[in-house]
């Protein structure tokens, strides 16, 4: 009866041994497949075709230049048009220093006449903001920040960022702002658009236009 007992206790701790081999063979494929541990032979080293680039892509980022991006730098941020083109038919530009001698120089306030010179016709509808909220008093060619940092007119985008901040967001993510060039940097090199390329600074709502009429329909025929 021992003898007995004995010889089926044996089998169930020989059962048990090979249950928890093939429940550890099952748990070491699974730890492979998931880049736990290190292991050879036993699972492909073939990459996720899910999130893999093919081996074009892979040629050509590899392969091909990754051109730039730039930022169109407008004309009005770095000085006042002359009327004059240069020996490259580049217009001229005349800086603001030219004018606003440096040290203080008046910011014009609301109820201020109508700017003459260089600035005529210049039209301000920019909430309650006036020139001082964004021009800098002691120099002309400058802006502020709202926590009184100073910074050039060709990095006028900063500004524009800190009011407008849910536009600079788009802007970054490519939502927001024009652009021309290439979506595939390998092929070519992509210009944005400036802030202001589209919207005047000093009155930066769009105005109203009246729509274009439509196409003519060519499956229409004129009457008569």
């Amino acid at each position: 009866m021992q003898a007995v007992l004995l010889k089926h206790v044996v089998q169930a701790n020989a059962f048990v041994a090979h249950v928890v081999v093939a429940v550890m063979s099952v748990l070491g494929a699974l730890a492979c497949t998931l880049g736990l541990v290190a292991c050879s032979g036993h699972v492909s080293a073939e990459p996720d075709r899910a999130g893999a680039e093919s081996p074009a892509d892979a040629s050509r980022s590899s392969d091909s230049p990754r051109y730039p991006v730039e930022i169109h730098m407008p004309d009005v941020l770095r000085g006042i048009r002359t009327g004059t083109v240069d020996s490259l038919q580049r217009p001229l530009l005349a800086p603001c220093g030219s004018c606003h001698a440096s040290g203080a120089y008046a910011l014009r306030e609301r109820n201020d006449p109508p700017v003459q010179g260089p600035h005529a016709g210049l039209s301000f509808r920019h909430g309650e903001l006036r020139c001082g909220a964004c021009h800098d008093a002691r120099r002309a060619e400058a802006l502020h920040l709202a926590d009184g940092r100073t910074l050039p007119l060709v990095e006028a985008m900063t500004l524009c960022g800190q009011c407008h901040g849910t536009q600079m967001r788009d802007y970054r993510h490519g939502s927001h702002g024009g652009m021309s060039g290439y979506w595939d940097l390998s092929r070519g090199p992509r210009v944005r658009n400036h802030c202001i390329d589209c919207h005047d600074p000093h009155a930066p709502a769009y105005p109203r236009y009246q729509p274009a009429p439509p196409p003519p329909d060519p499956r229409r025929r004129p009457r008569g």
